[in-house]
């Protein structure tokens, strides 16, 4: 078991920094370049919304603790902001608290897709965590029939 966490300001160019973290982090658990890319297309999308929803008028932190046992890579970002008034609703496909801006809303659904666990919770004015896995290799092969 490894252990690593990484706090960074609520600044669009930390993002790449954070994911590259991540996917440096995961390297000793031998993942397929298309496992590597879900696991940082989901941190993107995790530290974005921190980014964009939980900080949106000053910075704050983020906060990613990473872990790994033998085959599975578990990672939780967390922020201290404004946290989400309606989380059912949030994780309602295509749902955006910004509808004026060019967003998709699918963050959380693109997370629970591309990890193999996947949970968030939230208080509002207190903030958002969010806790995603992925199994890499032959035990994630076996877990998905």
């Amino acid at each position: 078991m490894n252990k690593m966490q990484l706090k960074i300001l609520s600044r669009s160019e930390n993002e790449n920094f954070a994911r590259n973290t991540v996917a440096a982090f995961a390297l000793t658990l031998n993942p397929t370049l298309s496992e590597l890319s879900d696991v940082k297309t989901a941190v993107s999308e995790a530290v974005t919304n921190c980014i964009v929803h939980a900080y949106p008028d000053k910075e704050g932190w983020i906060t990613l603790d990473c872990e790994t046992d033998e085959t599975t890579l578990h990672i939780t970002v967390s922020d201290s902001g404004k946290g989400i008034e309606d989380l059912e609703q949030a994780l309602t496909p295509f749902y955006t608290s910004l509808p004026g801006e060019e967003r998709s809303g699918m963050g959380f659904t693109i997370m629970q897709t591309f990890m193999t666990a996947f949970s968030v919770r939230s208080t509002p004015n207190k903030g958002t965590t969010v806790k995603m896995s992925k199994t890499f290799g032959a035990k994630a092969d076996r877990d998905a029939r």
